[in-house]
C-alpha cells in the first residue's frame, strides 16, 4: 500500500550536520533558538524543563524525546527554572558541554542535536510539525537516536547511508507518535482521518492522473462539497494544489537527480505537454525546469 508520508519523509533526504552530549549540574539555564533545522533532544538520564516561546513548560525524563521546528526560542534547565541571572556557566568536560557546576554531579544527560534536509521540499515534512513534538519516554525512539549518534561518530563503510535510513525511521517514529488531536493541519491529520486517507494515497499512488476534485471526492466516498472543505480544514490545503505541491516535489526530485528530460518528467508527474508543464513549474519554484535541472536543484525558491 502506498504510504503517503513515508515518500515524503524520504523525499526530503534527512541529514544530520550538528550532534553533542550535554549534561547539567546543580542550577543551570540555556537560552537559544531554533532559526533554520529543526533541534531533536533526547534525554539519556536524569531530568530538564523545557521551555518553548508560547507553550507551557514540560518536565523532560529518561528517555524523552523533543523536537523543536524552525523559528521558535526555547530555554533548557533544572527543574528549579535555572538561576534567576538567565544563562549558566557552560564548560567543556571530556565528551561533553556541561551546563552550570563543571565540578558537580550531573542532574541530567542528554544528547542533542539538529537535523538538516537535502532536499529544497523539506517544507513538506516541517509543515506538519506541531509546535512542539514530545515523545514520552519511548524506549524506540531513544534507541534510534543512539544509532545515530553512534553511526555519525564512526567512519565504517555506508556511513552516509546508514544514516539517512536511521534519519527517516526517527523522524517516522516521532511523528507517528504524536497524537493526532496534537497534529496541526496537514498530512498527517490528514491521514488520520479515514475518509480523506484514501483521497491522498490516490493521488500518491498515481500523480500523472488528471484528478478533479469530484473523482477525489469519490475515493473519500464524500460529496464535492464536503470533501473540499474537510481536506482543506486537516490538510491546511485543497486538494488540487496538495496534488500540484506533491507533483512539484516529485518532479523537482527527478529533475534533480537527472532522471529523464524535461519531457519526461512533465509526463510522469501528469502534464500532456513539457510547455504546460514548464509554465507549471515557474510559476511554482520560481525558475524553468530546464535551469533548475542544469542547476542541480540548487536555483528556486
Amino acid at each position: 500500500m502506498i504510504d503517503p508520508f513515508a515518500e515524503v519523509v524520504a523525499l526530503i533526504q534527512p541529514r544530520l550536520p550538528f550532534s553533542k552530549q550535554a549534561s547539567g549540574s546543580g542550577s543551570w539555564r540555556v537560552d537559544a533558538a531554533v532559526i533554520d533545522d529543526p533541534l531533536f533532544c533526547l534525554i539519556l538520564e536524569g531530568a530538564s524543563l523545557l521551555s518553548v516561546a508560547g507553550q507551557v513548560p514540560i518536565e523532560l525524563g529518561e528517555n524523552d524525546f523533543v523536537l523543536v521546528p524552525p523559528s521558535r526560542a526555547f530555554a533548557m534547565s533544572s527543574l528549579d527554572g535555572g538561576p534567576p541571572g538567565g544563562q549558566s556557566v557552560v564548560s567543556k568536560l571530556d565528551d561533553e558541554t556541561r551546563h552550570g557546576d563543571p565540578d558537580g554531579p550531573a542532574n541530567v544527560r542528554m544528547l542533542v542535536g539538529r537535523l538538516a534536509f537535502g532536499s529544497p521540499d523539506a517544507g513538506l515534512l516541517l509543515s506538519l510539525l506541531p509546535d512542539l513534538v514530545h515523545v514520552r519516554g519511548l524506549e524506540r525512539i531513544a534507541t534510534l537516536v543512539k544509532l545515530v549518534r553512534s553511526e555519525a561518530q564512526d567512519e565504517r563503510p555506508a556511513r552516509d547511508m546508514v544514516l539517512e535510513r536511521l534519519l527517516e525511521v526517527l523522524l517516522i517514529e516521532a511523528l507517528r507518535a504524536t497524537s493526532d488531536s496534537a497534529a496541526p493541519p496537514g498530512l498527517l491529520r490528514g491521514l488520520a482521518d479515514a475518509r480523506l486517507s484514501g483521497a491522498i494515497r490516490s493521488m500518491h499512488k498515481d500523480p500523472r492522473r488528471d484528478w478533479t476534485v469530484e473523482q477525489l471526492a469519490r475515493e473519500a466516498s464524500l460529496s464535492r462539497s464536503v470533501f473540499f472543505d474537510r481536506f482543506r480544514r486537516e490538510v491546511g490545503t485543497a486538494p488540487i494544489e496538495y496534488l500540484l505541491s506533491w507533483r512539484m516535489a516529485l518532479a523537482r526530485n527527478m529533475l534533480r537527480r537527472g532522471e529523464g528530460s524535461v519531457k519526461e518528467v512533465a509526463e510522469r508527474v501528469g502534464y500532456g505537454s513539457a510547455s504546460s508543464f514548464s509554465v507549471a513549474f515557474t510559476r511554482f519554484v520560481g525558475i524553468p525546469p530546464m535551469r533548475f535541472a542544469r542547476a542541480g536543484g540548487s536555483g528556486g525558491g
